[in-house]
């Protein structure tokens, strides 16, 4: 602080420090993440079928690929594989293998409890020809 010409105090640097304490201290808190996303991953098991969600939201369908078949890389899954949930929802998950594949591996973790960040479940169905050891 310092004197103006009149010898009054200048506090115009304490008043604008003040203020903007001021300010800082009354913004709302950050509110918690209210939903977020989950996903479905379905390893590269060769086999076919979808991942379902209960409550609804996730859909997921893998075809079945034969990797020594055509030399292609196995397709995208399709279908709805991310979806977002309320935090603290409570998700199960089914897995049904399409005609000519079986479930090596169920949904894991199963269920999930949807947290803010990153949550996941994974499953992996194979053909019934044995290109997957049994589950």
């Amino acid at each position: 602080m310092g004197k103006n010409r009149n010898g009054a105090w200048r506090a115009t640097g304490v008043v604008t420090a003040l203020a903007t304490a001021a300010a800082i201290a009354s913004v709302a808190p950050v509110q918690a993440q209210s939903t977020a996303q989950l996903s479905a991953y379905v390893s590269d098991g060769w086999g076919g079928g979808t991942i379902t969600s209960q409550p609804a939201g996730i859909n997921c369908h893998q075809s079945a690929w034969d990797p020594y078949g055509t030399g292609e890389p196995q397709p995208d899954p399709t279908g709805t594989c991310t979806a977002s949930f309320p935090v603290g929802t409570t998700v199960t998950f089914t897995a049904t293998a399409d005609p000519g594949s079986f479930v090596n591996f169920s949904p894991d973790p199963n269920p999930v409890t949807v947290r803010a960040g990153y949550n996941h479940t994974w499953v992996m169905f194979c053909p019934i020809e044995g290109l997957c050891s049994a589950g």
